[in-house]
């Protein structure tokens, strides 16, 4: 079961994600808080890393900073001040390094893994950033969640990284050309790059978790789902900023 608990998040994470922001944007934030407190909780345990409840405090912390940044900076540089954030939150990690006690022998890679926690904590702001961005017309929004979801679904078939990975890309762009035929009317060549961008991370997380092995938690491997669908609103934002632009 623990070797399903990274996809299934995955799946779970995108759809609610997906949901909250064709809503009002308090459910979106509801909805992204909700995910770097779980994600922050499960990250260390992951890793297995020591001095899991301090750091798990500080990615936890350093994403809910950066979705406040995206929902309350004035527009239109809605991630001005992500930056800071993130330099914050790396800074944080490295002072709980040198205070604690335990686990010396390990603590560059407590360190290199907790200070990528906290990046990809923070890169969920994107998703409330993107939001406000397209304001009424969310489109490309959607394109990117179809894109999204057939990438995952891919992934949940366990066939070697060789096959899943191209195939998933394909399929991926062929989905988003296709609801920007059924549903917007984006071109189908920025919306078959979109899912062609937005698969490429998620298979990329894939693959990542099979040379890694599944989780040894329950925490872990829902931290692990939730990575990628996190880290995934920020390139989300950009991409829509330069078709848009």
């Amino acid at each position: 079961m623990k070797s399903w608990t990274a996809p299934i998040s995955s799946v779970i994470a995108l759809v609610a994600v997906m949901t909250g922001a064709f809503g009002p944007l308090g459910l979106t934030l509801a909805v992204a808080f909700a995910f770097v407190a779980a994600f922050g909780i499960g990250w260390p345990h992951y890793l297995g890393i020591p001095a899991k409840k301090t750091l798990a405090a500080v990615i936890a912390l350093s994403g809910g900073a950066g979705i406040m940044v995206a929902a309350f900076s004035s527009a239109p540089n809605y991630l001005r001040w992500l930056p800071a954030v993130m330099a914050v939150g790396v800074a944080a990690v490295f002072v709980v390094q040198l205070l604690r006690g335990t686990g010396q022998s390990h603590r560059l890679e407590s360190t290199l893994g907790a200070s990528v926690g906290v990046i990809l904590a923070t890169l969920g702001a994107g998703w409330i950033a993107d939001q406000r961005f397209l304001e009424t017309d969310k489109a490309l929004l959607l394109i990117s969640g179809v894109s999204a979801l057939v990438a995952l679904l891919v992934g949940l078939i366990r066939w070697p990284n060789s096959i899943v990975a191209p195939v998933g890309v394909v399929l991926a762009a062929l989905a988003g050309a296709m609801a920007a035929l059924l549903f917007s009317d984006v071109h189908i060549v920025p919306a078959a790059v979109v899912g062609v961008a937005v698969a490429a991370v998620l298979l990329s997380f894939r693959s990542l978790t099979v040379v890694a092995g599944p989780a040894k938690s329950i925490a872990g491997g829902i931290a692990m789902g939730l990575a990628p669908v996190i880290c995934l609103g920020t390139l989300v934002y950009f991409i829509d900023k330069l078709l848009i632009s």
